[in-house]
């Protein structure tokens, strides 16, 4: 096969990948998101402590990381067919590819927002905050350098899910190298499609990486804007028990 055969096929091919991935993903931190903040919320010792629903949420989860990606796309083909009227295709790929992900970034999430220093949490408490004033004031800005790292972390994740859809007919980078590479044995094939896999991963990497140390810099977790602010907010209080002393 020449590369003007090739072209338009893997130009398509890196399109499809790429459209899957990025609904994939945004589909997987809209819900998996909240789902993690919640499971540190609900522990013991948060701020919305329910042992029970902990459990049962963390049990959930649990559960959906754990099955192989290629029986969760059979196990949901009759859900796929009903969301999207058909089981083939890019956006059949994206129900599996999201559902798949979205537990698999909840954990992160919940790493992520576990590190972040208890102090700031008393001290807007001591304040009056509320948990939605915590969640959106505290644990989500300090935390914010981990969860870019943990949705890199599932863009990668999801783009090898993407190759293992394109063996039951999704499309992308995946179908091509088993159509092309394996059935026809074109191995020249295959080995582009590898190599556009890995230059896409690292580029995706390498900006993710590269934002988290941004963050990090501009004062992200552990930096010193947020505890310096907190402290500011509290320096007014402190002056008015002087005066009335």
């Amino acid at each position: 096969m020449t590369w003007s055969e090739m072209q338009p096929l893997l130009s398509q091919a890196c399109w499809d990948t790429l459209y899957m991935v990025g609904w994939s993903t945004l589909i997987a931190v809209v819900g998996g998101l909240p789902l993690g903040i919640l499971l540190v919320l609900t522990d013991r010792g948060g701020l919305l402590q329910n042992v029970l629903a902990n459990k049962v949420i963390g049990q959930i989860v649990n559960v959906a990381r754990s099955m192989p990606f290629i029986i969760l796309m059979v196990a949901l083909m009759n859900f796929t067919r009903s969301t999207t009227g058909t089981t083939i295709g890019r956006e059949a790929a994206i129900v599996p590819l999201a559902i798949g992900a979205i537990p698999f970034f909840a954990r992160l999430v919940e790493t992520a927002v576990r590190e972040v220093d208890g102090g700031l949490v008393e001290a807007v408490q001591s304040m009056g905050g509320n948990t939605w004033t915590i969640v959106r004031k505290v644990l989500l800005p300090e935390s914010l350098p981990s969860l870019i790292s943990s949705t890199t972390t599932t863009i990668v994740a999801l783009i090898g899910y993407s190759a293992m859809a394109g063996t039951v007919g999704a499309g992308g980078l995946g179908d091509i190298a088993i159509r092309y590479g394996y059935q026809r044995f074109e191995t020249q094939m295959m080995w582009i499609t590898v190599a556009i896999l890995a230059v896409v991963i690292s580029l995706i990497q390498f900006a993710g990486d590269y934002a988290a140390r941004s963050l990090h810099h501009r004062g992200g977790r552990s930096g010193p804007a947020p505890k310096l602010r907190l402290l500011k907010a509290k320096e007014p209080a402190a002056a008015d028990v002087g005066k009335v002393a």
